[in-house]
């Protein structure tokens, strides 16, 4: 048996900011970008890996969440705690000083980490807890 991640999910409040960062500052390419309405759904992924996504999407927008769950949620995104992914490149300073360049907000700069790993984290617009790992 062969499984592999096609699809996740990040929410993301502010979806221009957010297809700054990662196009521009993590160099991801655009694969679809759909809008309903006033919300947008942006398809991102590394070029080298087409069959792996991150699928940008309006924190919230099932309609079975209620009020209060969105506003959960949304207190959970101002502190940076509602989503997370982790992200893996062959060269963590370079990296580093790529996305910091961009001016996106460095919540720990590369270092070694007590369980073995190498990596270095920032937050994405949207909050999200963005970690990149030394391969």
């Amino acid at each position: 048996m062969s499984i592999i991640i096609r699809h996740t999910f990040l929410p993301a409040d502010d979806p221009e900011k957010s297809l700054a960062f990662y196009r521009d500052a993590l160099g991801f390419e655009v694969r679809n970008d759909v809008g309903y309405g006033d919300m947008r759904w942006i398809t991102i992924g590394p070029e080298s890996q087409p069959q792996t996504s991150i699928v940008l999407h309006p924190p919230a927008a099932d309609p079975g969440v209620t009020d209060d769950e969105r506003r959960t949620i949304a207190e959970m995104m101002a502190k940076g705690s509602y989503a997370s992914i982790v992200l893996a490149t062959e060269d963590l300073t370079g990296t580093f000083d790529r996305v910091q360049e961009t001016g996106a907000e460095v919540v720990q700069e590369p270092m070694d980490q007590p369980y073995g790993v190498r990596d270095c984290a920032f937050r994405d617009p949207a909050g999200n807890m963005v970690r990149i790992s030394q391969i």
